[in-house]
């Protein structure tokens, strides 16, 4: 295993040097911080967490709090954030979201992570007065409906949906359905929910469009009863905000004989891997789980180096015509 003793021969400088540049607690010549830089990249040396957090009053870990559940969405998001730490030389320490602010308080107390991240906040978030009192940087992937003081970052998903309703009427739709997420997430206050629902009925309104929603649970029941109900208005184009019912949709949109695109348009707010692995490629509005992560991470690495100022940041959407949406039949 690699020593700061090996990085400090092949760099010719002194061990403690070496400390010096990975804790910033000297200041060290340009010069000697490039050559001690260098060879720690070249010999791969990772120094060990409980010796960086006495050199340098930190763990050098960020927290991420999660949802203990099964959805693909959620692994792009710890995947993505994983990743970003680990280029700015972070451990990533996971939490789940159903430990609630217990949690939160028994891991800053012991000091086990310099910061957290916080995945799926909901409109009114009961562990947003918890994050407040800690007095650590905290990020939080989701906004909630109320200014709270703390840094967010999020797609735009009011301006998703009005982007999805635009997509559809510049191709002569005038009648749409929407699959939601399942009862459980309106019931749990998820703001990115009713955010996109928001833009989708304001822009359906404006456009003078037929337009109904209906929240759709996971199971193929759920799916076909959902379908049954905005089948009635004999809409020409859905919009699927529940990537896990998606697969379900198509297979019974096709069950039912529709075709797509041909008698049904379909775009979805999914990821692209699940856009672009089915039969049929699917127009989107992608998820930008790989940029929320990278600016989640370093969003809090300026929080730790000291920027106070809480910020949010909306990612404008991107939508991606495919073959899943054509003219009105």
């Amino acid at each position: 295993m690699v020593t700061i003793i090996d990085v400090a021969r092949a760099a010719g400088v002194a061990p403690s040097t070496v400390s010096y540049v990975l804790s910033g607690k000297r200041s060290i010549s340009p010069q000697t911080r490039r050559v001690v830089e260098q060879s720690i990249r070249r010999l791969g040396y990772h120094p060990h967490a409980g010796a960086r957090s006495l050199a340098s009053s930190r763990t050098n870990v960020l927290a991420l709090v999660a949802p203990l559940r099964e959805d693909l969405t959620v692994m792009d998001f710890v995947a993505a954030v994983a990743s970003a730490a680990r280029d700015h030389d972070q451990d990533l320490l996971l939490l789940t979201k159903d430990e609630g602010p217990t949690a939160l308080r028994r891991v800053i107390s012991s000091a086990l992570a310099d910061a957290m991240i916080v995945l799926d906040v909901e409109a009114a978030d009961p562990r947003l007065p918890t994050l407040l009192a800690l007095g650590r940087p905290v990020v939080l992937i989701g906004t909630p409906s109320q200014p709270t003081g703390l840094t967010s970052v999020d797609l735009d998903y009011t301006a998703a949906g009005e982007r999805c309703v635009e997509h559809l009427v510049d191709l002569g739709h005038r009648s749409i359905g929407m699959v939601g997420p399942a009862p459980a997430v309106y019931q749990r206050g998820v703001n990115s929910a009713f955010r996109f629902l928001r833009g989708l009925t304001d822009s359906a309104q404006a456009h003078g469009m037929l337009f109904r929603a209906r929240p759709c649970g996971h199971n193929y029941d759920a799916v076909r009863d959902c379908l049954d109900a905005l089948l009635r208005l004999e809409p020409t184009a859905l919009v699927v905000h529940n990537e896990s019912a998606l697969p379900i949709v198509l297979a019974e949109l096709h069950r039912r004989g529709l075709r797509v695109p041909a008698d049904m348009s379909v775009v979805a707010v999914c990821s692209d891997t699940a856009a672009t692995s089915g039969a049929v490629p699917l127009t989107t509005v992608s998820i930008p789980a790989a940029e929320l992560g990278r600016l989640a991470v370093e969003m809090v690495i300026r929080q730790i180096t000291g920027s106070t100022q809480p910020e949010t940041r909306l990612l404008p959407p991107r939508l991606t015509p495919r073959a899943s949406t054509a003219s009105r039949p």
